[in-house]
């Protein structure tokens, strides 16, 4: 596609698809022009495409049509049909992340405790197999919105990687915060997972995606994860966990701790925390282990700037930081979070992509290294930290 202007149809009308549609104003390297939102629930639909002035679509389908890019922000388990829809239009697909999962057997009884996790990795796997067999066939692209990918460390130490031929030798990445919000988090049949899954996709992400990298500038291919070993815990379900109201504790049948230790096919690893557990705001950090350098991509919080005030009250109409609790003493204040997470970045080098035909950094093979790992870490948890094998799944 050799065009300087690409249509931007956005499918959702919740958290994802506001960020995304902010995202959109900040595209600069071809001209972006939103064809309109569909959502399948009709009040928000039409508040989100009024307060934005753009057309509300009643039909999917059609605002697939009429768009050169889909911007997926449903809920995961609505991925894997809305994605091969529009790869069946030969359009480009700009995915949430988990790309997709497995979310129960329809039953209002399941339960994420007493299911056998094998079955969600065979669940899993297949879902991922019909998506990448969908791309094949498609001129359109699987673009997998992971941030963390696109952060601006995370990309200067890409950099750093291929221009020094460096070995990566091992890694220590993790995302932990208070807790989410959202009651649906909680529960496995909206979410397909835990803190493993919300949380761990993200520096999971960044250590396959170095190891992506590595491979690549090497041999020309990507190196994979090979086994994982992971465990998960409950803590906040715990019948003696002492609760002060900090930290969110609606969690129904998932994890609210997950550490995977995952080892790749060169025998190198890395050891990867998520959890709901940290109190003080987002934790964000991956930390790169070479033959020539040490990097360490501090993306939240990091200390670009930090105020200190002696009463909250003073930042009451301040944006500080995702997830803190409090505003009082010494905050990590971020200028402009979405830069240093990487959101607009990411959306540029997919607009770059679709107009220009750039490769992109945070593909396909990406998402479905990511979902295999996290499912195959259910399997190992299950097990109380049996190595398990991650399966690879190839187009």
């Amino acid at each position: 596609m050799n065009k300087t202007t690409i249509k931007a149809g956005i499918i959702g009308s919740g958290f994802a698809a506001r960020f995304h549609y902010d995202a959109l104003q900040r595209v600069f390297s071809t001209g972006v022009d939103i064809a309109g939102a569909y959502s399948p629930t009709e009040a928000r639909l039409k508040a989100f495409a009024a307060q934005r002035n753009i057309q509300a679509f009643t039909d999917m389908d059609a605002l697939i049509a009429a768009s050169d890019v889909l911007h997926v922000c449903t809920p995961p388990v609505t991925h894997e049909p809305i994605v091969i829809a529009a790869l069946q239009q030969n359009k480009h697909v700009i995915v949430e992340k988990p790309l997709t999962g497995y979310f129960g057997n329809g039953t209002d009884d399941f339960n994420g405790d007493a299911f056998p996790k094998q079955e969600g990795l065979d669940h899993a796997l297949q879902s991922i197999q019909n998506m990448l067999d969908a791309e094949q066939k498609s001129t359109g692209k699987i673009m997998y919105a992971e941030n963390w990918v696109y952060a601006p460390a995370v990309q200067k130490e890409r950099e750093l990687i291929q221009k020094t031929g460096a070995q990566i030798l091992y890694m220590r990445g993790e995302q932990s915060h208070s807790g989410s919000h959202s009651l649906t988090y909680g529960i496995w049949k909206f979410s397909g997972g835990g803190s493993m899954m919300g949380k761990g996709c993200h520096p999971l992400s960044a250590a396959i995606y170095f190891k992506h990298v590595e491979g690549r500038a090497r041999d020309g291919k990507p190196i994979h994860p090979k086994t994982i070993t992971a465990r998960t815990h409950a803590i906040t379900r715990m019948p003696g966990f002492k609760n002060e109201g900090y930290l969110k504790a609606s969690y129904t049948d998932v994890e609210d701790f997950a550490m995977m230790h995952i080892v790749f096919e060169d025998g190198t690893f890395a050891n990867l925390v998520a959890s709901e557990l940290v109190l003080g705001g987002v934790h964000n950090i991956i930390e790169v282990n070479t033959t020539n350098h040490r990097t360490v991509c501090n993306i939240n919080p990091n200390n670009s700037m930090q105020s200190y005030t002696p009463d909250k009250k003073y930042f009451e109409d301040v944006y500080v930081l995702e997830k803190i609790e409090t505003k009082q003493g010494w905050s990590c204040i971020s200028p402009d979070e979405g830069w240093f997470a990487g959101y607009q970045h990411e959306m540029d080098a997919f607009y770059r992509s679709a107009a220009y035909g750039d490769a992109i950094e945070s593909n396909s093979s990406l998402a479905a290294d990511v979902i295999a790992a996290i499912y195959a870490g259910y399997v190992s948890a299950e097990n109380k930290g049996v190595e398990t094998v991650i399966p690879l799944v190839s187009s």
